[in-house]
C-alpha cells in the first residue's frame, strides 16, 4: 500500500509539473543578491557555449539508464585552440576531476569541461579526445595532444551505474549540442539522475552583473548538484527541509545518504583574471554553497573550477601578448558574486527537478514549489 500511494503521488505530481513548463527559483520568488545577468545563465559570459547529451532508457529487470553528459566550452568552437586562464580547488576531495594537475602547474585550460556519473570519466575522456582527433586538432607537427577536463557525482540510485551506459560518442554529441543562450536545468546531461536533498535535482546555472573599478564583468556559474540530506536543507536563510512534504528518497534503501553529497562547479568570467585569482574564486564556491545547508560530508565530493576567457592573445600563444589583470584589492565584488552565483544555481538545479522513477523503480520526486513558497511567505521572505 505505501508503494502505491508513493506511485499515485508521483503521478499526480508529473501531470501538475508537466503543465508548469521551465520554472527557475526567481520565478517562485526566492530571494536573492546581486544583478543576474541577461539570461541568469553562464553564457552570460560572452563565447560560453553548453552543450547536453541526455541518456534516458529502460531496461529489461527493472534496470533503468538515467544519464548523461554535459560540455561548457569557454570559447565555444574556439575553445580547442585558444586556451583559457584557469584555477582550480576543491572543499572535500572524494571526487574527480581529471586534467587538475596541469591546471594547477600550467595555469590554463586547454578545451572544455565535462561533467558525467562517477563511473563514466573514461568513457567521457576517450570521446573528448576522440570528438577533438575528428576536429582537426592538433599542433604545428600534426601531434594531436590532449589531457581533457572531465567532473563527476554519483547517480547509482536512479541509473544502472555499473551498466557502463555512457560511451565516448555521448560525449562528442554533448560537445556538438553546444550552444550560447539559455541553458537547460534540471535533469538533463550529466545531472539527469542527480539528486539533492534527497529531491529531484541536476543542473543548475547563474550569473551576476560586476561592477569593478568603473569597468562592469559577468561571472556566470554551473553546477552538477547532488549532495546534502532533507534536514539540512536551507532557502533564502529558512530550514524549509525539515518542513517539507513527502519521504527522504534514501529511506529504507541502506544506502548512507551522508555518503552520497557531491557538486561540480564550474565559473566563468570576462573578467581579466590571473590563474591564482581564479583559484582564488573557485575557493569561494563553498560560502554558497553553504549558504544552501551544505556541511561537505566526508563522502561528498565538491570539486570547483574557474576560467576566465579574457587575455585572448595569451590563450593563442602569442608571444608578446600584453596581458591584463584586476588588482588583488579589486576582487571583492568578485568574489560575493561567487558566492550569490553559487547559491542561485543551486537553488535552480533544484527548482527544475522534476519527478523520477529510475533504476530498479526508484522514484526521486522534485520539490513541492506550492509548499516551498507557502514556507518562505510565512517569514515574509517571498518576492511576490
Amino acid at each position: 500500500m505505501k508503494v502505491l500511494i508513493s506511485l499515485i503521488f508521483a503521478l499526480l505530481s508529473v501531470t501538475a509539473f508537466a503543465d508548469e513548463g521551465p520554472v527557475r527559483a526567481r520565478d517562485l520568488g526566492i530571494p536573492f543578491d546581486g544583478t543576474p545577468g541577461a539570461l541568469n545563465a553562464i553564457t552570460d559570459v560572452a563565447g560560453v557555449t553548453v552543450g547536453h547529451e541526455t541518456i534516458i532508457k529502460d531496461l529489461a529487470d527493472n534496470r533503468a539508464v538515467r544519464t548523461g553528459v554535459t560540455a561548457i566550452l569557454p570559447r565555444g568552437r574556439d575553445s580547442m585552440n585558444s586556451m583559457v586562464y584557469a584555477g582550480w580547488s576543491t572543499l572535500n576531495g572524494n571526487g574527480e576531476m581529471t586534467g587538475t594537475t596541469w591546471i594547477e602547474e600550467s595555469g590554463f585550460l586547454e578545451g572544455p569541461v565535462m561533467l558525467t556519473n562517477t563511473h563514466s570519466i573514461g568513457a567521457v575522456h576517450e570521446g573528448v579526445i576522440k570528438w577533438r582527433v575528428a576536429q582537426g586538432d592538433a599542433d604545428a607537427t600534426g601531434y594531436y595532444w590532449s589531457l581533457p577536463v572531465v567532473a563527476e557525482t554519483w547517480d547509482g540510485h536512479l541509473n544502472d551505474i555499473n551498466g557502463f551506459h555512457v560511451r565516448p560518442e555521448h560525449a562528442g554529441a554533448a560537445l556538438e549540442h553546444a550552444k550560447s543562450g539559455p541553458v537547460e536545468e534540471g535533469g538533463v546531461g550529466g545531472g539527469t539522475g542527480m539528486i539533492c536533498f534527497e529531491f529531484k535535482c541536476g543542473i543548475g546555472t547563474s550569473s551576476r552583473i560586476v561592477g569593478v573599478a568603473g569597468d562592469n564583468y559577468t561571472l556566470g556559474i554551473l553546477v552538477q548538484a547532488n549532495f546534502g540530506v532533507r534536514s539540512d536543507l536551507h532557502v533564502a536563510g529558512v530550514p524549509v527541509g525539515v518542513r517539507m512534504p513527502g519521504e527522504p528518497v534514501y529511506s529504507n534503501t541502506g544506502y548512507n545518504a551522508e555518503m552520497l553529497s557531491s557538486i561540480i562547479a564550474v565559473i566563468a568570467t570576462d573578467a581579466p583574471l590571473l590563474p591564482h585569482q581564479l583559484k582564488r574564486l573557485a575557493r569561494r564556491v563553498p560560502l554558497g554553497l553553504g549558504v544552501t545547508g551544505s556541511t561537505a560530508h566526508n563522502g561528498s565530493g565538491d570539486i570547483f573550477i574557474a576560467f576566465s576567457t579574457a587575455n585572448a592573445e595569451a590563450g593563442r600563444g602569442d608571444r608578446d601578448a600584453a596581458i591584463h589583470s584586476i588588482p588583488n584589492d579589486d576582487l571583492n565584488g568578485l568574489f560575493a558574486a561567487t558566492k550569490q552565483a553559487t547559491e542561485e544555481a543551486i537553488m535552480n538545479a533544484l527548482v527544475a527537478g522534476r519527478d523520477m522513477t529510475g533504476d530498479l523503480g526508484h522514484i526521486v520526486n522534485g520539490i513541492n514549489h506550492e509548499a516551498l513558497q507557502d514556507i518562505l511567505r510565512e517569514h515574509n521572505l517571498l518576492v511576490e
